[in-house]
């Protein structure tokens, strides 16, 4: 089975940083998405960032210009590195990918743990 392992969370102060990490596992064709979403309790859970495999990277409007995706795909590893943070942005992260577990098979998206980012005034 796949599985996706996020680190990187934790509490941060308004204006600060946190780089966070997610790894696939397991045996799969092929990882072509790679993106990360975010969820307020009470609130539907928000998409934040978006790394297609040769196609490009597309950032949600409350977020463009502080946040970074990246991917390493020798590492089967998507970053996001956040930066000047605000308190609005406290919410759990999620890591999801769209995976391919056989050649002639669709994808289906699979996604992690979840990851609690807390900024502080």
């Amino acid at each position: 089975q796949v599985q996706l392992v996020e680190s990187g969370g934790g509490f941060v102060q308004s204006g600060g940083s946190l780089r966070l990490s997610c790894t696939a596992s397991g045996m799969f064709y092929s990882l072509n998405e790679m993106a990360w979403y975010r969820q307020v309790p009470g609130l539907e859970r928000e998409w934040v960032a978006v790394s297609f495999k040769g196609a490009g990277i597309d950032y949600a409007a409350p977020v463009k210009g502080r946040f970074t995706i990246s991917r390493d795909d020798t590492k089967n590893t998507v970053y996001l590195q956040m930066d000047n943070l605000k308190p609005e942005d406290t919410a759990v992260y999620y890591c999801s990918m769209m995976v391919m577990t056989n050649p002639r098979a669709r994808d289906y998206r699979y996604w992690g743990q979840g990851t609690q980012v807390t900024v502080s005034s």
